[in-house]
């Protein structure tokens, strides 16, 4: 009997044909899809009277955006099934990539016009004949979806069901994932989905940070409530409202039988009964996605601990005088050189060195050690079909997805690599053809299959934008446009995360060693708190790991979570992280309210203001028609006179925060006005680099070589000819992302250095050649033709790869010291190439070049060239300062790089084979579900991004 379709339709996404065509290879263990009537899929006219009353576009089709893999997130059983034995893929999941990839070969000549060739069109509202479908999940809101992209354009009568509707579109978009992350969250991945060491790895990343128990997630919901006045009760109930709306539509896929198949083969339903749950979500949920977001995007600071371990190492070596000297330079705390988003000379200090420094708790040397977090671990990770305990038999028909997640539901998704966030170019009216401020931005949040990010519009009352959105908290767009004014964001990273030395203690007066469980607090031996998450799983469908359990713990004092344990001066201490986001996860969410609200947002400088509610560290960059504008966000916390915030610090009252209050972990912060911030600048650029004069970065590396000279040179030259449009500030962008920085801002020095005598050896002869030609042409990394997966000068890159490693070794290791090296390359990788699977986001990420010495190699060489170096290192290093020395280290390394064959520098991995350069550098979409994703080329550029310009205003 044919089944009658629910009054909230599911995405059409889930009724594609191909996908019907392989039901046939599940009978017995899928229900047949629900069927399309007229009630759910409107005829375009419905549609008209969504749109009848829109607000003004003021965009008027120059906003344009675009969010690869694509905006569906969901699948059924018998899609991924088909799309994993066909080859198909749901309407939707994977629409968006082609643009986004053609954009490397097609930027040169971009124009205007072209621009909706690699973007798609992101103004407000559904065109009458572009309708695809449209829903009512409640009398308030209608969902309509367009043809294009299917996005979910949402708009309500009452405030309760805009929000309601968005929490739908979120479950018919990404309820696998938000599943997911509300797991990872609270700590519980692994019992969830699997004991697969990759999940492991993401429970043991995010839980220690955020170690909250239901009590603790509770009390931030309270607090939002109770401290944010009216604005703060809005936002619970918008809250509410969106988790009613999640929950509704996963009801009712439950019921329809078109909720996402990895319920299936995780083992939380039965194809075959139907039996199993999909838990209800809750507002505590949005806290543990909160802090998981917040975790990967918002942080800053922390590391104290590893920056006192590379101080002692070079005090060591030099005496503590010169020793300090010589770590501050590699620290580059204030560069001079260092490219800044605010560089009209305005300075805006904080967190740098104190002039009388106090209070630092500076370890023993040899006495740290990290505090342990797993125990009780009991069985394999991976086993295979052989050996394990529960096994689990796959039905002949579903053996293609048999073992699909041994290396975890997020395979190959580290998440605890640092992560290169996002980028920015704005330049003001006065220098753009039309006079209207041009914006081409966007985050630069990883590629996973679906997207972290979804794309939605929301139109009812106090709400107006379109954008993305975070999955699963995606109450307001968080990133985006309204009616009048664009927005986005860049990490900022500044310091908000201190590491705090709390002396051991035994009550009675006993004597403390590293492993005790009290500690001093304003004088008091107190006791930590034991926080514990036991995790157990079993084999599943798509899991063919062996069973197994293991517990994570975590000490929790009033100065944060326990990370290290060590002695100083003799006494035995533990060294914490306290996070002034700590406890306060959600609190951002009224800034993001205020971003959505059109009566609020009129102008630069009420986003601002609106940006202050921010408290986790962002760069904000603002567009409407008459002003681009800036502004710092983070909860930045008052410090003690004299407290140096790179090292860790005693925890005693005198050192504390001012104000501090740890049963609410609040303090003194910053005043607004002390934040970076800028209105009318001539252009703005951010791609993770320093903020402004004197504000001080948190980690190492913020130099005279940084990838955001990738994009100020080329927007800086934009502004001097004038007349930027929007296609002219995309193709600056475009051309960055596929520019080895190397190769353009280090590479020229090198290259100084080898010239500097004639070369006879042959093989170095042609291998200097080939990189002098390489650079002649932009250093880039680019194919001779799209799809011809094969770099217009592949010799002259897999030098570059396999020499940079090996030269800055030899320039540095010989004058620092083994120990040194090591500790200083722990503080900042060396090399973040494209293919490098060793850096710091790991291969295939996208993101690159954020995080290496190129300011180390690019100081140290004009050194030894002779010349004038603002910000020096504290020693030339490269042949000790001889230029004739230096120059044969750099020969030797050389001679290696160019021996070295493509298989040994590009050695292969579950994408590529061995020697395939292009394959190394190309981007994988990670899977975080059923469904995976064609490689793409490699480009170092925002995930989502927006290009905007804005001809009128309200």
């Amino acid at each position: 009997m044919r089944r009658r379709r629910p009054s909230a339709a599911p995405h059409p996404q889930h009724r594609t044909a191909l996908a019907a065509a392989v039901i046939a290879l599940a009978a017995g263990l899928l229900s047949p899809l629900p069927q399309a009537t007229a009630d759910d899929t409107r005829k375009a006219t419905a549609a008209a009277s969504t749109t009848a009353a829109a607000v003004t576009d003021h965009c008027g089709g120059q906003c344009d955006d675009i969010l690869p893999p694509g905006q569906n997130g969901n699948a059924t059983l018998a899609e991924i099934l088909a799309h994993r034995t066909l080859g198909t893929r749901p309407a939707h999941s994977s629409d968006q990539i082609a643009k986004y990839d053609a954009l490397v070969a097609g930027h040169q000549g971009l124009t205007d016009d072209k621009l909706t060739d690699f973007f798609n069109d992101g103004s407000f509202g559904v065109p009458e004949d572009q309708v695809a479908s449209v829903i009512r999940p409640r009398d308030d809101v209608t969902i309509t979806r367009d043809k294009a992209t299917g996005v979910p354009h949402i708009k309500g009568t009452t405030r309760y069901g805009t929000e309601f509707g968005a929490g739908y579109a979120a479950g018919q978009d990404r309820l696998w994932l938000m599943d997911l992350f509300r797991h990872i969250g609270r700590g519980e991945l692994t019992s969830f989905a699997g004991g697969a060491l990759a999940n492991q790895g993401l429970e043991q990343q995010f839980w220690p940070q955020a170690p909250y128990t239901e009590e603790d997630l509770q009390a931030q919901i309270d607090w939002i409530r109770t401290t944010k006045g009216a604005r703060g009760e809005q936002a619970m109930a918008d809250a509410q409202a969106y988790v009613d709306g999640i929950n509704s539509y996963r009801e009712k896929a439950k019921k329809g039988r078109y909720f996402p198949g990895e319920y299936v083969l995780t083992g939380k339903i039965d194809a075959i009964t139907n039996v199993g749950e999909i838990k209800p979500f809750k507002i505590t949920d949005l806290i543990a996605l909160a802090s998981v977001v917040g975790g990967l995007f918002g942080g800053g600071g922390g590391g104290e601990v590893q920056s006192a371990i590379s101080l002692l190492a070079a005090q060591q070596k030099y005496g503590v005088a010169e020793g300090t000297e010589v770590w501050e330079s590699f620290r580059q705390r204030n560069d001079p050189e260092a490219v800044l988003t605010v560089h009209d000379g305005s300075s805006f200090p904080y967190a740098g060195k104190p002039g009388n420094p106090r209070g630092a708790a500076m370890p023993d040397r040899g006495s740290v050690t990290p505090e342990q977090l797993v125990y009780d671990r009991e069985g394999s990770a991976r086993t295979g079909q052989a050996g394990r305990k529960d096994p689990v038999e796959a039905p002949k028909r579903l053996k293609p997805l048999q073992g699909m997640y041994d290396e975890g539901v997020l395979p190959g998704a580290d998440f605890s690599k640092k992560r290169g966030m996002s980028n920015a170019l704005l330049v003001s009216g006065e220098h753009t053809a039309s006079g209207n401020p041009v914006a081409v931005f966007g985050p630069q949040t990883g590629y996973f299959a679906p997207q972290l990010l979804m794309l939605q519009e929301l139109q009812g009352p106090g709400i107006s934008a379109r954008g993305a959105s975070f999955a699963g908290v995606g109450m307001y767009v968080q990133l985006g446009r309204g009616q009048d004014y664009a927005w986005s964001a860049t990490s900022a990273g500044q310091d908000i995360t201190d590491t705090y030395a709390v002396e051991l203690c035994e009550p009675g007066g006993g004597r403390p060693d590293k492993s005790s469980a009290h500690y001093l607090f304003r004088g008091a031996c107190t006791p930590m708190e034991k926080l514990e998450k036991r995790n157990a799983w079993k084999p599943t469908l798509a899991d063919s790991t062996a069973a197994g359990s293991y517990r994570m713990q975590v000490w929790r004092t009033k100065y944060g979570t326990v990370t290290h344990r060590a002695t100083v001066g003799g006494k035995p201490v533990a060294y914490t992280s306290l996070r002034s986001t700590y406890r306060h996860e959600a609190d951002s969410i009224i800034g993001f309210q205020m971003f959505n609200d059109p009566s609020y947002v009129k102008d630069a400088a009420s986003f601002q203001k609106a940006a202050q509610s921010i408290d986790y560290a962002f760069n904000w960059f603002y567009a409407d028609s008459r002003t681009a504008a800036y502004y710092n966000s983070g909860m930045n916390p008052v410090r003690a006179e004299g407290v140096d915030a790179s090292l860790p610090v005693k925890a005693e009252k005198a050192y504390e925060w001012r104000d501090y209050d740890p049963r609410a972990n609040t303090a003194a912060y910053t005043p607004a006005a002390q934040h970076p911030q800028s209105t009318g600048q001539d252009y703005y650029i951010s791609w993770n680099n320093r903020q402004a004069k004197d504000f001080t970065a948190a980690g190492f590396g913020n130099g005279s070589v940084h990838r955001g000279d990738l994009l100020d040179d080329r927007v800086k030259k934009l502004v001097a000819d004038g007349g930027v449009t929007r296609a002219s500030l995309t193709r600056a962008m475009a051309e960055a992302a596929v520019t080895d920085l190397r190769g353009e801002d280090v590479l020229p020095e090198l290259l100084k250095v080898l010239r500097s005598q004639p070369v006879t050896d042959p093989d170095l002869a042609r291998g200097i050649q080939q990189l002098e030609s390489w650079r002649s042409e932009g250093a880039q990394r680019k194919e001779t033709a799209q799809g011809s997966r094969t770099y217009s000068h592949p010799d002259a890159v897999r030098i570059m790869d396999a020499w940079w490693p090996l030269l800055v070794e030899a320039e540095f290791r010989p004058g620092l010291g083994d120990e040194l090296y090591g500790e200083l390359a722990k503080s900042l990788s060396i090399d973040e190439a494209p293919s490098a699977g060793h850096g710091p986001t790991g291969a295939h990420a996208g993101s690159a070049f954020q995080y290496g010495w190129w300011s180390y190699v690019d100081k140290d060489l004009r050194r030894v060239l002779g010349q004038e170096v603002k910000g020096p290192l504290a020693k030339t290093y490269c042949g000790g300062g001889d230029l004739s020395a230096c120059r044969g280290t750099l020969l030797a390394t050389l001679k290696q790089a160019v021996a070295t064959p493509a298989a040994e520098v590009y050695p292969g991995d579950d994408s590529c084979k061995a020697g395939e350069q292009w394959c190394a550098d190309s981007i994988v979409h990670r899977a975080v579900g059923g469904l995976t994703h064609p490689t793409i080329h490699w480009q170092n550029r925002p995930t989502y991004q927006m290009v905007i310009e804005y001809p009128s205003h309200r």
